[in-house]
């Protein structure tokens, strides 16, 4: 546990951010996170304010500045404050509340990434501060300010996020059916800290997309929720030889649509992709939920890259029947 500096103590090379811990009644000093545990409903509540003297990424001599928030152990739910343009010393002021029992309360570490936000590449991450002793933190004068200096991030990439969708196969009708159910901790796209995703489904096969089916748009969110039918019509000696693109999308009504990552899901597929396929094909006229992690569109080269032509081998070896591929 760190101890408490004033903060007019000199900042580290990454610089600084203030977990000030409050009560509550009273507004704490000026510092960068605060906390309060609310008894009657189980929630902790982190109020992010501030950060200092960060270290300027961007060549205008400035950095585009967000906080992700995690209660540890748990990843699946953060939170993330609103980008600030052009600053070193960021000022957010957001109140986020982490359910959590509080016998549990001791057992668990907030951990603050704080990363630049970039339009056109996966965001840096500038560094990372991880609080234990939460108990203590949350019961401490409204009045104390505590800075902790920001440490060097471990290699951790600034993730793009998951889709929940469900598969499945009526083999008689010839008929795909993915569901898409929703995303979670999407990459915020836009500068306000929130994306507009929709979800594309590309039906597949030899590199050549066949058809294409997608969602409505949901505004303004990292965490949309879909429960949307995607139809595809596979006749039953097709569907070995197709696969799916699932791509989730943030629609721009000004410039381009960006994709803010995608999944595959195909015989061909790796790893969760083939077995969620392979369950499908398994359990037919079943719905196969899964969650799909995201992954850049350049980290899937099959999806805009003919395989025959990349790997040389032939996708139907001599003497076999072409499939019937759906016009």
């Amino acid at each position: 546990n760190h101890p408490s500096k004033s903060p007019k103590s000199p900042p580290a090379h990454l610089g600084q951010i203030q977990p000030e811990l409050y009560g509550p009644a009273g507004d704490p000093e000026p510092g960068g996170v605060s906390l309060r545990y609310s008894y009657g409903s189980q929630q902790l509540l982190v109020r992010v304010l501030r950060a200092r003297d960060l270290p300027a990424k961007d060549s205008n001599g400035f950095s585009d500045p967000y906080v992700k928030i995690y209660l540890l152990p748990d990843r699946k739910k953060k939170f993330q404050t609103k980008v600030l343009r052009r600053t070193l010393n960021p000022e957010w002021d957001e109140t986020f509340s982490f359910g959590v029992p509080f016998a549990e309360l001791p057992a668990r570490r907030l951990h603050f990434s704080v990363y630049d936000f970039d339009r056109f590449s996966r965001h840096d991450l500038i560094g990372q501060v991880v609080m234990d002793n939460l108990l203590e933190a949350a019961e401490a004068r409204p009045e104390v300010a505590i800075w902790r200096d920001i440490q060097e991030g471990t290699g951790e990439k600034a993730d793009l996020g998951e889709v929940n969708f469900s598969l499945c196969y009526l083999p008689t009708a010839g008929r795909l059916t993915v569901t898409v159910i929703r995303a979670s901790n999407l990459r915020a796209m836009d500068l306000t800290g929130y994306s507009d995703p929709y979800v594309k489904a590309s039906l597949m096969a030899e590199g050549r997309r066949l058809k294409k089916r997608k969602t409505s748009i949901k505004k303004n969110t990292l965490n949309p929720n879909y429960n949307e039918a995607l139809v595809f019509d596979v006749p039953h000696e097709s569907v070995h030889h197709v696969s799916l693109t699932i791509a989730v999308v943030d629609y721009d009504c000004i410039g381009h649509n960006e994709v803010i990552g995608l999944c595959r899901v195909g015989s061909d597929a790796d790893g969760p992709g083939r077995e969620h396929w392979a369950q499908m094909l398994a359990n037919p006229r079943k719905p196969i939920e899964h969650w799909h992690t995201l992954v850049e569109v350049r980290s899937t080269p099959k999806t805009t890259r003919d395989p025959q032509k990349s790997t040389g081998t032939p996708q139907n070896p001599p003497g076999t029947p072409k499939p019937f591929w759906i016009p």
